[in-house]
């Protein structure tokens, strides 16, 4: 990583709940919190915890020089859909490869992402 852009990811400890329209769509104690530079840490979700019935795969693709491509889902609960409202990046970069097969949201989208000890 570049000293001007660190990134780390680390376990953790608690437990991480997503909700969307009042629905569980994932629930862990698996979680991964991926720090990078100044924004806002990001709780990545193993997909085995998450409720991937309510996820269909859209078109959208980004790519971040320091993370790689990441692929988008929209999420169908409560009543609601999220259009691309989670993110997962399926090969990242070496330097953060453990968020593989983990999903991502946007707070904006879902009602809560709660974390609880």
């Amino acid at each position: 990583m570049a000293d001007d852009h660190p990134i780390t990811v680390t376990p953790n400890p608690h437990r991480v709940r997503v909700v969307v329209g009042g629905v569980i769509v994932a629930e862990t104690t698996n979680a991964l919190t991926l720090k990078e530079a100044n924004y806002p840490p990001v709780q990545y979700i193993p997909r085995a915890d998450v409720q991937m019935d309510l996820f269909a795969p859209t078109a959208r693709r980004t790519h971040c020089p320091y993370k790689g491509d990441a692929s988008y889902f929209t999420i169908t609960a409560g009543g609601l859909e999220q259009r691309d409202g989670a993110w997962s990046y399926e090969t990242p970069r070496a330097e953060v490869a453990a968020i593989a097969g983990h999903l991502a949201f946007y707070g904006n989208q879902v009602d809560a992402i709660e974390e609880r000890t």
